[in-house]
């Protein structure tokens, strides 16, 4: 495997990245850590002539318990006592994120925006050209649902369901200015594993931001993969809520590892509120959320063990949740 020659831009400023951004209009990539897209572009998966690097952008870079940069390192983060103890789900999700040579270099964005996975289209150029090539990667099919519209390529990032638990949002900078969305509302729920983000064309994620009325949330994340260390998530289930004794006051749960984007179940956890969460409901509500989640079979564990283990991990997360210290 091999890099093809691109061009590197190196902005310095966020006016200047999405100036820059504007004038490769559909010929970029940003780059961030590098440890997804490099390898990608390694397999010649939809190479671009241009990539913009990020890591000279100081606004980008760094952290505080209330805001990520988008550049902040997932090593800081595992880092810093003061950030797990406020956000103990996204700490956890933090310390999931492959070894600690790639958290070392992987950062916040780049995991919120990490590229869609599917054994068809992970593969190298001649493995895929064997095949066929699929919808996602210079081809017309997907071969996991055969059909011509559709991709089933899934959402394979730690951080989002912990953030998305607790009501996160994102800042974004574009050729329309400056805007702050929740972070639910980044990912398409119209889409599939290409149209996955709202972005529009050029936009650049700058920071993500943690309200502080979800500071009192007990919060924890699970993560399904075959080895221990290393792999892509073949399920992640966060949990956050608020609880008085055995009463719940606030819940959310989030998934993320399923299909194409990650989502909460609050048609699900909003009914509880309110109510008792014994080991019966508990249980109740973990096969609700799998029965409402759509796995397909593109990752190395077959979809209905996925869906099945979606139930044992909420509860699971729950009674960690619940036995743990409001920060």
């Amino acid at each position: 495997m091999h890099l093809d020659p691109f061009e590197l831009h190196r902005p310095s400023s966020v006016d200047e990245t999405v100036r820059l951004a504007g004038s490769l209009a559909g010929r970029f990539d940003y780059l961030a850590g590098g440890t997804d897209l490099l390898p990608n572009y390694k397999m010649h998966l939809n190479l671009r002539p241009h990539l913009i690097a990020l890591d000279g952008v100081g606004e980008l870079a760094g952290h505080r318990v209330d805001r990520l940069g988008a550049m902040a390192r997932l090593a800081d983060l595992e880092r810093d006592p003061t950030f797990a103890a406020a956000w103990p789900g996204v700490a956890d999700a933090v310390e999931e994120v492959a070894t600690p040579l790639v958290r070392a270099s992987g950062t916040v964005g780049g995991n919120l925006l990490l590229e869609t996975r599917c054994f068809f289209f992970n593969q190298s150029y001649f493995w895929r050209a064997s095949l066929g090539f699929c919808l996602k990667a210079d081809g017309d099919r997907c071969h996991v649902v055969p059909q011509k519209e559709t991709c089933y390529a899934t959402f394979s990032g730690d951080l989002a369901p912990p953030l998305l638990a607790l009501d996160a949002s994102v800042e974004l900078a574009g050729p329309s200015g400056r805007r702050t969305i929740p972070l639910g509302d980044l990912y398409d729920a119209g889409g599939d594993g290409i149209r996955r983000v709202t972005m529009a064309p050029g936009d650049l994620l700058v920071a993500v931001h943690l309200p502080a009325a979800a500071r009192g949330r007990r919060s924890r994340y699970k993560k399904l993969r075959v080895r221990p260390t290393f792999d892509f998530p073949e399920l992640g289930v966060a949990v956050a809520g608020r609880w008085d004794g055995a009463r719940v006051d606030e819940l959310r749960i989030a998934v993320g590892g399923a299909e194409p984007r990650p989502r909460r179940y609050d048609e699900l956890t909003d009914a509880l509120v309110g109510s008792t969460l014994g080991d019966d409901r508990a249980r109740d509500l973990g096969e609700a959320v799998a029965r409402a989640t759509r796995p397909v079979h593109n990752t190395f564990l077959p979809a209905d063990y996925r869906r099945r283990m979606i139930g044992v991990y909420v509860r699971r997360a729950l009674a960690e949740a619940r036995a743990g210290s409001a920060a």
